[in-house]
């Protein structure tokens, strides 16, 4: 008979963007009024409207980076206000201004909280965090301080789905995939992380408290 794994032996691993934030497309109310736009000037809708957006249809087809459509947007939207805009640093500081709880999803904290309750180990895998946000961002954001381990491309320079990403984080948490969840909205990372060895969970930014609860089913089965 097999002992269990210990809590403290498991871990929950977590994207950033669109999984602990909400997506840019989720706000683009809080982006208008923070950039002095009109209602309605942001239509693009990503994963909530993927028919009216070629450019998502391209980068879901792998036509193009993810990175490579967010730099799109964040031209589009210096565009609007006669600006250059050559970083999605400068998107996203300039359009969330400096209330970052409010693009934090509830669910995402909920969830984050139960794990560290429950004794399980906490990392972010990130394909650019400080590249989006800023490097003075995780000060801002108290919660970022429950992880145990954050593994950032920013630095790093290695990109989800490549295999190297993910074992990096696991060794940097000092468990093994099989005893790792990894949740991620892009499903060319979630199966990246599968075919490391990792229990993966693509969450469906439209209904994230679901896919959260999964991801601490199955870590409690592990």
């Amino acid at each position: 008979m097999f002992d269990a794994v210990r809590p403290e032996d498991k871990a929950l691993i977590l994207d950033f963007g669109g999984v602990i934030s909400r997506t840019l497309f989720e706000t683009h109310a809080l982006s208008e009024t923070a950039l002095g736009l009109a209602a309605g000037t942001l239509t693009w809708q990503g994963p909530f409207a993927p028919d009216t957006d070629a450019l998502w249809q391209a980068m879901q087809a792998e036509q193009i980076s993810e990175r490579d459509y967010w730099i799109q947007r964040t031209r589009e939207v210096g565009r609007l206000l006669g600006e250059d805009w050559g970083e999605m640093q400068t998107f996203v500081r300039r359009a969330r201004g400096a209330d970052v709880q409010a693009v934090i999803r509830p669910e995402a904290v909920a969830a984050i909280h139960q794990a560290k309750a429950q004794g399980y180990k906490l990392g972010i895998l990130s394909n650019e965090l400080d590249l989006f946000y800023g490097a003075d961002f995780r000060a801002r954001l108290p919660l970022l301080q429950q992880f145990d381990v954050i593994v950032d491309a920013t630095y790093t320079q290695i990109l989800k789905p490549d295999p190297r990403a993910y074992q990096a984080c696991l060794q940097a948490l000092g468990v093994p995939a099989e005893h790792a969840v990894f949740v991620d909205d892009q499903l060319r990372n979630v199966a990246g992380a599968q075919r490391c060895g990792l229990a993966a969970v693509h969450l469906d930014v439209c209904l994230p408290g679901a896919g959260f609860a999964i991801a601490l089913q199955m870590l409690a089965a592990l």
